[in-house]
């Protein structure tokens, strides 16, 4: 049960006395209430900004990507809303702008822009290398296809900054798994290395998909794997980790692999690293 109210059916209901409202709720927007013990999701904020719509607008950008089941999203950016004629009250961006019929779907009670809309936006409105991140994590998510987003793209030849979306469209892959992930192919991609496949299967014997690495060259059997901070300190994680390495070395791989630490503060070792390893399996 979620656990945005709109004040006035709380009460109605006896949900809430008024005393209660004003103690044990925190007001959100007009009319729109959350137990102050309650930390607020991306997917929170955005029902209680299309409850506080009057439950007529569409979410829209990080709304939308947060109802669509998206992860990664920041829990704490405003709301985006769509097809109302509301000024945007804090807390809420209402977007203007056309909207496809076929460009919305259904989440439970609320609309909200489809996948390929929602990136469509996310693209336009955010940073060049967050709108990708973002992108990313949608479709991976949901199993988008970037084509859609292509498709929504040349309806609106003309829109505000299609250039950046065309551009992040060029570099998203929806099988990166995390933020980091993205960042990563983003950084090897740059430096000139070939672009690499992502979620590459890897078979035993008997055909059975043993392995799946994060990303690299199957043609010269060199992976790169982002390593997060629990393949670290977690003794089970860490063990795993053991295991699956001597897998892979024994199917022929040299596995690269990224900790968060060189990451952001070592990219051109990273870098470095993997242009080895491609040299390397270039010789064998």
């Amino acid at each position: 049960m979620s656990p945005i109210v709109l004040g006035s059916e709380a009460l109605a209901s006896g949900l809430a006395t008024r005393h209660a409202l004003q103690t044990r709720y925190r007001k959100l927007h007009q009319n729109v209430y959350v137990p102050i013990d309650v930390t607020l999701t991306a997917r929170d904020r955005a029902e209680a900004a299309w409850l506080w719509s009057g439950r007529k607008a569409t979410l829209a950008g990080y709304s939308a990507a947060a109802a669509l089941g998206s992860k990664w999203l920041p829990d704490d950016a405003p709301a985006e809303l769509a097809r109302i004629r509301y000024p945007s009250p804090p807390g809420i961006r209402i977007h203007s702008g056309a909207i496809a019929a076929d460009e919305v779907v259904a989440i439970g009670d609320m609309d909200c822009t489809s996948v390929a809309r929602t990136c469509y936006d996310i693209g336009r409105r955010q940073p060049l290398d967050t709108a990708i991140v973002r992108i990313d994590a949608l479709l991976n998510k949901t199993r988008g296809d970037v084509r859609d987003v292509a498709a929504i793209a040349a309806r609106y030849p003309g829109a505000r900054r299609i250039r950046r979306l065309r551009e992040a469209l060029s570099f998203v892959d929806p099988g990166a798994e995390s933020p980091q992930e993205t960042r990563l192919r983003l950084l090897l991609v740059r430096a000139g290395l070939p672009r690499p496949a992502t979620q590459i299967p890897v078979t035993d014997e008997s055909g059975f998909v043993r392995r799946r690495i994060d990303m690299g060259w199957e043609d010269a059997l060199v992976g790169v794997e982002y390593d997060g901070e629990q393949h670290w300190r977690d003794p089970l994680a860490y063990a795993a980790d053991i295991e699956r390495l001597e897998f892979l070395a024994a199917c022929g791989w040299t596995i690269v692999r990224v900790s968060s630490t060189q990451l952001r503060n070592r990219p051109e070792q990273v870098i470095s690293r993997a242009r080895n390893a491609l040299r390397v399996a270039e010789r064998r």
